[in-house]
């Protein structure tokens, strides 16, 4: 029996959902996230019933709901319950929406019947029946009677392919429509990312998961829900019910509800997106896209909704409002571009820790944001992912200027370490080398971006600071002068991104960066440009083989292979190379592609001050700008002891020599071996151009007088060259090589290419004092020119027989056989003896007859000979005399000052330190420069007297009588306690 309602005010609403052609759903208008809500029925009206699952609509029950929603969904409307029935949940209401009263609209539309009066009849029953009856004549609606229409108005629903997934051939539904917009309509919200809807036209009732997301759970229930009898049938679509409350219940449905079953609660935020999604999608106009299947043919779709003119992306919308958490696995079925939007979204909402992310703690992160923009010219290409860049706002030659700067949000193949044995990976050589061909030397506009701490383990050198990490800086490259470069989106930015373009070409990968980390302001660009590289199979996308390259590099093996090498590289009179570093001002390592080795080159007869010596670093500097990573040709003309390859090299057809010369940063090597250089006049003339313009280390020349270098003052021009010292023979006497001298490879590669098997037949070959032989060095058994000291007296007689030979390329000494002597070629024997014969300036050193002698020349052999090193000879003065030592060595004796670079110490002064070597005594009138170095070694004299070490164990030694005899005099044993 109906019953007045307790209150008749009117109430105000939003239409949420409109579950039948005479049902609404209601919601309050309040602040509250999930305002309430209930379901009226349209006073006074009976629409027909939509179908329960596996039933059948009504005729005309699509028609009326659809009238109904159309005209109610999302509106603003004002209700006032008229009339309740017991033991039922639902008000039976009148509605408008502004002054349109709905149930005379449905009723005049025709798609309502009016139910009969069951009591006194209102002034609004009469006037709906009215409108029925006009209806009724009209013939609309339900009151068609045209044939044919009662059929018609039954639709036609293939099977539910909601909870029985056979009912639904959901790949040959993604394969038709994969990429399409398909229209639907949502008739229920699971969650606030699973919807159910009909796809239209043919009412196909399927779940769609909105791809790309995870909204939180709405819980579950292990068991049935007790179902409560009530005298009107569900009116929700294929008989689901909503969920939501229909209003308070009676005594007796309270009792028969009781729950028997388990229920999981909803998850945090779970009503919230559920409601959300509802006041967008619920019983609306939606359009859905496929992009794929799960593996229970669930469908995955991305689902537009209608807002105002545009439409919206439920996705998105979720995701921003802090609804849903982004996931991976049906985001990789989207399009990059959608995903990478839908992942930064996610990333906002964890800022401004919005809902779901209310608690949320970023990871801890190493990477710092940064801002510092440049401009400058690219020196040297580290590897695919990192430059080096000379900074324009920098004085040229300050090791500040260059900046490493290592690319954004990025990462390239590693190019290992031959030192470590550590190949290249794939593709990372033509990464560099691309890299290489398009920057170096080129103008580039830096956009610092973010920092990163890294673990040593991580980088290709040790940093200052901390003994575990390096600070790392990472930014965007821009190539200001674009080229033809057009594979790149260069679209508001200052040229083309270097990163861009690197990872276009398929030599790298994006870094998928955590939440929180920094990253390239241009992550998007880069992200696409990946993507285009993976669906054109560039690089280390390609399924084919990586090009393979064996590169020799001849720094790190011996000395012998590198001479090996030689032949090769004095085939062709020039070949091009590239420069891979700058070692010092004149030393480089190159790539020689044509014979696919990388070498050590040092540039012939041009020295540039050493490590830590005055231009030392403006030498490399300006070599760096110069020649680091260009193309360049070298003539080879031969290699030293060490396996460095020596010759010319030349720069867009300017010999380097010439430029570093030029530029007062390095000398003219006089000392001996310095012939056949290509250009020598040239290169002279550029020495004589920077002394005169007194430029760098001439800056205080004065032509004829003296000249310094920066490091002392008043210190005559001397002569200076680089050396090998090869033998100790006591008094501080020793042989040396020069580093510079051609001929010492051009020999030693003649000699071993003879064929020296067979022992000589006696008689045929009789070697006697004075004569040049080959002799077999009984230390490696290897073949060198020697001078015969003493022999047997007469003919051989034996193969025993014994010689004593002077080796006159290196100075030792030491008795053979006759079968290991061979004749030597006169090839061979025409080039003089390349073992120079020195001795420490300022010394008196104990010989090896005298008392101190052996420690002496044990002193200097461990200084010079324990392992293989380069030499600084300074020339102080010649001893012109010649003549003959116990057969060891002819012509000049060179007095030199021995300087180890590589600790900027001298072994003059070394052995002073030890007490194994005295000052020569002062002469009545010194040449101030003499005087200079007399005053600086007597510190290390006085140091090792005072310790009392080596021959001033027992105090002074006696006077220096012997200095300066006169002819005829007595010489006294000097060393002598």
């Amino acid at each position: 029996m109906a019953q007045p309602a307790v209150s008749s005010g009117w109430l105000r609403g939003k239409v949420k959902a409109v579950p039948s052609g005479d049902t609404l759903v209601i919601m309050g208008v309040t602040k509250a996230e999930i305002p309430p809500e209930k379901t009226v029925v349209l006073a006074h009206l009976s629409a027909p019933r939509l179908a329960r699952r596996g039933g059948q609509d009504d005729p005309f029950a699509w028609d009326s709901r659809e009238y109904l929603r159309k005209l109610c969904i999302g509106k603003d409307v004002v209700f006032r319950t008229e009339y309740t029935i017991p033991n039922f949940s639902r008000e039976f209401c009148s509605v408008f929406i502004g002054s349109t009263n709905v149930g005379n609209e449905v009723v005049t539309r025709g798609w309502a019947k009016v139910k009969e009066a069951k009591g006194e009849v209102t002034p609004e029953h009469t006037e709906l029946l009215r409108l029925e009856e006009q209806a009724r004549q009209q013939g609309v609606g339900l009151w068609d009677r045209s044939p044919g229409s009662v059929d018609a108005a039954i639709r036609n629903l293939p099977p539910s392919a909601v909870g029985d997934p056979s009912n639904l051939d959901a790949m040959g539904l993604l394969a038709a429509n994969k990429g399409k917009s398909m229209e639907a309509i949502v008739e229920q919200v699971r969650d606030g990312s699973s919807l159910r809807v009909y796809l239209l036209p043919e009412f196909q009732f399927v779940q769609v998961f909105v791809a790309g997301i995870q909204a939180p759970s709405m819980g579950r229930r292990t068991t049935q829900e007790p179902t409560i009898a009530t005298e009107i049938p569900s009116d929700e679509p294929n008989g689901e019910t909503n969920g939501e409350s229909r209003g308070p219940l009676t005594s007796a449905q309270r009792v028969t509800s009781s729950p028997t079953f388990n229920e999981v609660s909803p998850d945090a935020f779970g009503r919230e997106a559920k409601h959300f999604t509802e006041i967008r999608v619920l019983n609306r106009d939606v359009r859905i896209v496929l992009e794929g299947v799960d593996k229970f043919s669930n469908l995955i779709g991305s689902v537009y909704y209608p807002d105002g003119e545009s439409a919206k992306d439920l996705a998105m919308e979720l995701i921003e409002n802090g609804y849903a958490k982004y996931v991976e696995w049906s985001a990789s079925m989207m399009e990059d571009e959608a995903r990478r939007k839908l992942k930064a979204a996610e990333l906002q909402a964890k800022k401004s820790k919005l809902r779901l992310w209310t608690n949320y703690v970023p990871p801890a992160t190493n990477s710092k944001a940064i801002s510092d923009n440049f401009t400058g010219k690219v020196v040297e290409v580290v590897s695919g992912d990192c430059i080096i860049v000379a900074d324009d706002s920098l004085p040229f030659g300050s090791p500040a200027a260059e900046r490493r700067v290592n690319l954004s949000s990025i990462r390239c193949p590693k190019l290992g370490n031959p030192r470590r044995d550590e190949k290249p990976a794939p593709y990372a050589r033509e990464a560099r080398e691309f890299l290489r061909t398009r920057l170096i030397g080129r103008q580039v506009q830096v956009s610092m971006e973010y920092s990163r701490k890294v673990p040593l383990a991580d980088g290709s050198a040790a940093p200052a600071g901390p003994a575990d990490s390096r600070v790392m800086g990472f930014g965007s490259v821009f190539l200001l002068s674009q080229g033809k470069e057009s594979d790149t989106s260069a679209t508001q930015q200052p040229g083309v991104n270097v990163a861009e373009l690197i990872i276009s070409r398929g030599f790298g990968t994006v870094i998928r960066h955590r939440d929180f980390e920094e990253r390239s302001n241009y992550y998007e660009n880069l992200l696409a440009a990946e993507s285009r590289a993976t669906t054109g199979k560039k690089g280390i996308h390609s399924a084919k083989d990586p090009p393979s390259m064996h590169v020799t590099d001849l720094l790190t093996t011996s000395a012998k292979k590198a001479k090996d090498f030689l032949p090769f590289l004095q085939r062709n009179r020039r070949m091009t190379a590239v420069v891979e570093y700058v070692l010092s001002g004149h030393r480089f390592k190159l790539f020689v592609p044509k014979e696919t080795c990388s070498i050590a080159f040092s540039l012939s007869g041009v020295r540039c001050p050493g490590r830590d010596e005055p231009y030392s670093n403006d030498a490399i500097s300006l070599m760096r700008r110069k020649i680091m990573q260009r193309d360049v040709e070298i003539e080879v003309e031969t290699v030293d002891r060490t396996g460095t390859f020596l010759g010319s090299l030349w720069e867009s057809k300017t010999n380097v020599g010439i430029t570093l010369l030029e530029a007062g940063l390095a000398r003219l090597q006089t000392g001996f071996g310095a012939d056949r250089i290509p250009d020598a006049h040239l290169l002279s003339q550029a020495e004589l151009s920077a002394k005169k313009q007194k430029l760098k280390i001439w800056e205080n020349y004065v032509e004829g007088e003296e000249v310094t270098n920066g490091a002392t003052n008043d210190k005559k021009q001397k002569e200076e060259f680089k050396v090998v010292v090869t033998e100790v023979i006591g008094g501080g006497k020793f042989y040396v090589q020069a580093v510079a001298d051609q001929k010492v490879a051009s020999i030693q590669q003649q000699l071993a290419s003879l064929n020296l098997k067979e022992a000589p037949v006696i008689g045929a070959f009789n070697p006697k004092k004075g004569d040049l032989v080959l002799a077999q060095f009984s230390a490696d058994n290897s073949w060198n020119r020697a001078m015969v000291v003493t022999g047997p007296r007469g003919a051989v007689q034996t193969a025993k027989d014994k010689f004593e030979v002077f080796y006159i390329d290196y100075g030792n000494q030491e008795t053979v056989t006759y079968n290991q002597l061979r004749p030597l070629d006169p090839s061979v024997s025409s080039a003089p003896g390349l073992a120079q014969l020195c001795q420490l300036a300022y010394l008196k050193v104990p010989s090896l007859e005298e008392d101190y002698g052996h420690e002496a020349a044990m002193h200097l052999s461990e200084q010079t000979l324990s392992e293989p090193k380069e030499f600084k000879a300074v020339i102080e003065e010649r001893d012109t005399s010649g003549g003959k030592v116990k057969g060891q060595g002819t012509g000049n004796i060179l007095l030199v000052t021995l300087v180890d670079e590589e600790s900027d110490t001298s072994i003059n002064a070394i052995m002073l330190k030890g007490g194994v070597a005295r000052l020569e005594k002062r002469r009545r009138w010194e040449p101030k420069d003499r005087q200079q170095m007399l005053d600086e070694l007597e510190k290390y004299q006085a140091e090792a007297r005072t310790k009392r070490l080596g021959m001033w164990e027992y105090g002074d030694i006696e006077s220096d009588d012997e200095e300066n005899p006169l002819p005829g005099a007595k010489k006294a044993g000097a060393g002598k306690r």
